[in-house]
């Protein structure tokens, strides 16, 4: 059976810091919210609707009641009822609070959110987001009805603090993501460059699911092409624009990916290289350097 590599390569995150809580408001309103901490977010508007501006994204996106946004990576972004209003900063109205409250701002009244955010493992993090979507809109009333439920769960979770509740939010944390991603690689519509979006394209989806089952293997862009129904330099050349780099390339900073996340378990050296396909261990060594930037052993100890 073939492996599922956006679970694979989602199980490298490490859900923590989950905060979850409610925002109204009334009016003419806007704020913008900074998040140095880059933090995932996942929101649902239950009452009114606004305008949604993500940091790098041309066009604002127009959320009603209902439905639910994600933001994998982090981006600042900027709500509010028109694209007019001056924006407040989010820090002078969400002072430090008790997780599981309610923000005011005008009084409230026309518009409603609750969401929760979290933060991921800071080593892997920026090698797994940036091959996400900036933005996963969810408007299908089947679809986001499961993300409204999560929304509610988290808040929940946070709010009554019973016991156990940090294993659940941080659960519930990871299967927003995780719907919220298979809902949007559903879309028709869903188009990008990173290994996220080549999921959509069930040839290149078959040549990435034959990679993650075997990363050990010497694959060769004939064996890939011919798994994905296409000639060589047609699968190269697809898979270098859905992807924006080659399988080969892939296929070692996945392999890296795997060995990060077996010299943090406290695995020998010598056994992630050979069980990763590498000839010996400084060949191995090599090939992490370049993609991690520090050595295996400078990585394990975090200096």
């Amino acid at each position: 059976m073939l492996s599922d590599p956006l679970s694979e390569v989602l199980s490298l995150l490490k859900p923590q810091s989950s905060v979850s809580a409610g925002f109204e408001a009334g009016g003419d309103w806007a704020v913008r919210f900074e998040d140095p901490m880059a933090r995932i977010k996942c929101y649902a508007v239950t009452r009114g609707s606004c305008w949604l501006s993500v940091d790098g994204l041309t066009e604002p996106v127009r959320i009603e009641a209902g439905e639910c946004f994600v933001l994998p990576r982090g981006r600042p972004f900027r709500l509010g009822s028109d694209l007019v209003t001056i924006p407040v900063d989010a820090d002078t109205i969400f002072p430090p609070r008790v997780a599981g409250d309610v923000v005011t701002l005008n009084g409230g009244g026309s518009f409603a959110l609750v969401g929760s955010r979290f933060a991921i493992e800071g080593r892997l993090a920026s090698l797994v987001l940036d091959g996400l979507p900036a933005l996963v809109h969810v408007s299908g009333a089947t679809d986001r009805a499961v993300l409204l439920w999560l929304v509610e769960q988290m808040r929940r979770e946070v709010r009554d603090r019973k016991a156990g509740g940090a294993l659940v939010a941080q659960h519930l944390a990871h299967m927003m993501l995780v719907q919220a991603l298979r809902l949007h690689l559903d879309d028709a519509a869903t188009s990008g460059t990173g290994w996220y979006f080549a999921l959509g394209d069930p040839q290149l989806a078959a040549a990435i699911e034959a990679l993650h089952a075997d990363p050990a293997r010497r694959w060769t862009l004939r064996d890939l092409g011919r798994i994905a129904g296409m000639s060589r330099s047609a699968f190269a050349l697809a898979f270098r624009k859905r992807v924006g780099e080659t399988p080969i390339g892939y296929l070692q900073r996945w392999r890296m990916l795997l060995a990060a996340e077996r010299l943090k378990q406290g695995a020998a050296v010598s056994a992630i290289a050979s069980g990763l396909g590498y000839e010996s261990e400084s060949a191995f060594s090599n090939a992490f350097k370049r993609t991690m930037g520090c050595t295996p052993r400078s990585f394990r100890t975090g200096a």
